[in-house]
């Protein structure tokens, strides 16, 4: 496991000499609220290379959502730099924001976004609409989202023909569909039980593996444990940014469950003997 903040001052590089995907420099966000000043974020800096499977992970108040909506080009830093794909996101006005948007980041969020009264395939097609995409290519492009995630034989379903699990991986087919630089998911798992969790995360692990880059917000340290770097915020800051030993990790949470699950046993054995 290795620790220590991934950035550099004057324009940051990965390890291949390369500008990362994501550089963020000594940004902070301060918002008004009745007559005085709270700094949602406060000299935050780190970057990520294409590639990278992050996970962003914070109690409530930590500035994670606040960070999230600057990532995803929704807000603009009050100070610092925030540089997507070499661009800097505060030289931008709000059309030019949109259209970076659009064309780099897939959103993947908690409570799915889909459209009710749309099929999958429809839902899926939406971004290709707003490209002015051509009806037969968004068809094709939406259909093949939808096969790369498992969703193939549910095409002409409507979310509320879906399970919860399938509505999200309609999602995830949504925010592949541009091909972007960048997929965002929110909570992703926050909506589901715990064993489709884990298959959302299986998903996005093989994501990862065929060159996406993802980054994942959560609260939940489980879920950041599944990813090969957690960068924790607190009180609007960089606590910790780790690069994770993913089988190390799997070990060790396997062994906290069977203790767990001896401990248990043998608590109910005792009980059963007394």
């Amino acid at each position: 496991m290795q620790s220590g903040p991934h950035h550099g001052g004057g324009g940051a590089r990965t390890s291949t000499g390369a500008l990362p995907l994501i550089d963020v420099r000594d940004v902070s966000r301060r918002f008004a609220m009745g007559g005085e000043t709270i700094a949602a974020l406060d000299g935050v800096s780190f970057s990520v290379a294409r590639g990278e499977y992050v996970a962003i992970i914070g109690t409530s108040g930590s500035g994670k959502s606040t960070l999230m909506n600057i990532l995803g080009c929704l807000d603009v830093p009050s100070a610092g730099v925030y540089a997507l794909g070499g661009q800097d996101v505060r030289s931008l006005d709000d059309d030019a924001l949109s259209a970076l948007r659009n064309r780099e980041i897939g959103f993947i969020f908690q409570s799915f976004q889909l459209l009710p009264r749309q099929t999958a395939l429809a839902n899926v097609e939406l971004p290709l609409v707003y490209r002015g995409v051509s009806v037969r290519k968004r068809r094709e492009l939406a259909q093949q989202a939808l096969e790369r995630v498992g969703l193939g034989h549910r095409l002409s379903h409507k979310p509320n023909e879906l399970s919860g699990g399938q509505r999200q991986r309609v999602s995830i087919a949504r925010a592949l569909v541009t091909e972007p630089s960048l997929l965002l998911a929110d909570e992703p798992t926050g909506n589901l039980d715990s064993t489709t969790g884990r298959e959302i995360l299986e998903l996005f692990r093989v994501l990862h593996a065929a060159g996406n880059t993802i980054l994942l917000v959560t609260h939940e340290p489980s879920i950041a444990a599944a990813c090969p770097r957690r960068i924790r915020l607190s009180d609007g800051r960089v606590a910790e940014d780790v690069v994770q030993d993913l089988k190390q990790a799997e070990a060790a949470r396997l062994g906290a469950t069977q203790a767990g699950e001896a401990q248990v046993g043998g608590a109910l054995e005792g009980e059963v003997r007394a």
